[in-house]
């Protein structure tokens, strides 16, 4: 395929007007004779955009631990412009979670991507195995049990416990590697130790904690390097007691998650937010639940009941419980908040790449990666086309 008349995002992270040649699944330097020639009518062609840190969507949980829950949120993510999915855990007993973590790993398998984030036939030079218009699972995000009950917000509290290296490696085992991100409260016991434990084989995040700056700023220097949802099931940041954000901050490798969905975290601190970390260090998130993509009312998250009116999730007792928001619509919602489209851009499919190290075969538009991309419309940034491995992706909304 030639994609003509169309804005490209550029590895520099601005638009130059150009065309995109595609073939066999993958983007390539030069068009060959008798390639479709399609008009992209002056769109923005930008990389799929990655959500590393969601639940779920269309009625079904990651949690759910069924091809069918994995396979509706991929074909729904992928009719959104997220071409790459590491969806999140709950705090939930260990068999539950094998569970989930065994049904991600047949997903994997089925799809033709590697553990370590090469799709099969790519590293064999084939190009890209067929996605079948659904996103491609690139990991799995573990938020709980590894949390503080003081902070756990719509994580179980029943099911919460002490950090468990022993624990982390039989789920690593059981989804084949998936384990991308962990979420650990460093206040709790043995947060520290379970740090040096696993901090080489996956990313160990601030999360549902109730540490001080001191106590963030150790575990960051131990070996973290992320943080949950900034902001949100966490000490507020205060000008005589910076807690999490402010140990994020003076800890340059930091990644701080970021949810624009207008709930979890006002305009004025969006905008605040990318003033203080930059846009090489911000990831945007959805956080989305299982009520994302559907229409107002009970929903559950967590084993918990969840009410939902607008893009308003809560619990009963009116804890913020995730997003109805999918992350293509947060990147639109953060250039409404004042963010230039090129950033958010950069947000939500450059960093969280880069953060799970799944850069090498998206994130760009870059030949030689597999052809993931969005058209946006360029007056009020619709979705115009969603392309997954080459191939158009049928839109459901």
């Amino acid at each position: 395929m030639i994609l003509k008349n169309v804005l490209c995002y550029g590895e520099d992270g601005q638009f130059h007007a150009g065309e995109l040649y595609v073939k066999n699944g993958m983007f390539v330097k030069q068009p060959e004779p008798g390639d479709e020639v399609v008009d992209g009518r002056g769109a923005y062609a930008i990389p799929g955009l990655t959500d590393i840190h969601f639940h779920g969507c269309v009625g079904h949980d990651f949690c759910d631990g069924t091809k069918e829950a994995v396979n509706a949120i991929a074909e729904y993510e992928a009719a959104c412009g997220v071409t790459q999915i590491c969806p999140a855990t709950m705090t939930l007993p260990e068999e539950v979670l094998e569970q989930v973590c065994r049904t991600a790993e047949g997903f994997r398998r089925e799809q033709g991507i590697l553990a370590d984030g090469r799709a099969d036939r790519l590293a064999k030079g084939a190009g890209a195995p067929e996605a079948g218009g659904r996103a491609v699972l690139c990991g799995i995000n573990m938020e709980g049990p590894f949390v503080s009950k003081e902070k756990k917000g719509a994580q179980n509290e029943a099911y919460i416990r002490r950090p468990d290296a022993g624990m982390f490696s039989r789920l690593q085992k059981a989804s084949g590697g998936m384990m991308r991100l962990v979420a650990l409260a460093p206040e709790i016991e043995g947060a520290m130790e379970f740090i040096d434990s696993v901090k080489d084989e996956t990313i160990v995040s601030l999360a549902h904690t109730a540490a001080d700056y001191e106590t963030a700023s150790a575990a960051l220097r131990r070996g973290a390097c992320h943080v949950t949802h900034l902001y949100n099931a966490m000490l507020p940041f205060s000008h005589r007691a910076p807690g999490v954000v402010g140990a994020a901050f003076d800890a340059p490798d930091c990644m701080p998650e970021l949810i624009c969905d207008g709930i979890h975290v006002a305009p004025s601190m969006v905008r605040a937010t990318f003033a203080m970390f930059g846009r090489e260090r911000v990831i945007l998130i959805s956080d989305s639940m299982m009520a994302a993509g559907m229409p107002d009312g009970e929903y559950s998250l967590g084993g918990q009941a969840v009410t939902v009116t607008g893009n308003r999730a809560e619990l009963k007792d009116g804890t913020i419980a995730g997003s109805a928001t999918n992350l293509t619509d947060c990147m639109r919602s953060a250039v409404g908040m004042g963010i230039p489209l090129e950033t958010a851009v950069w947000c939500a499919a450059v960093n969280p790449a880069k953060c799970i190290g799944i850069d090498g075969w998206c994130g760009s538009l870059t030949p030689g990666k597999l052809a993931n991309f969005v058209l946006l419309n360029p007056e009020n940034l619709d979705t115009e086309a969603v392309y997954v491995t080459g191939r158009k992706v049928d839109r459901m909304r």
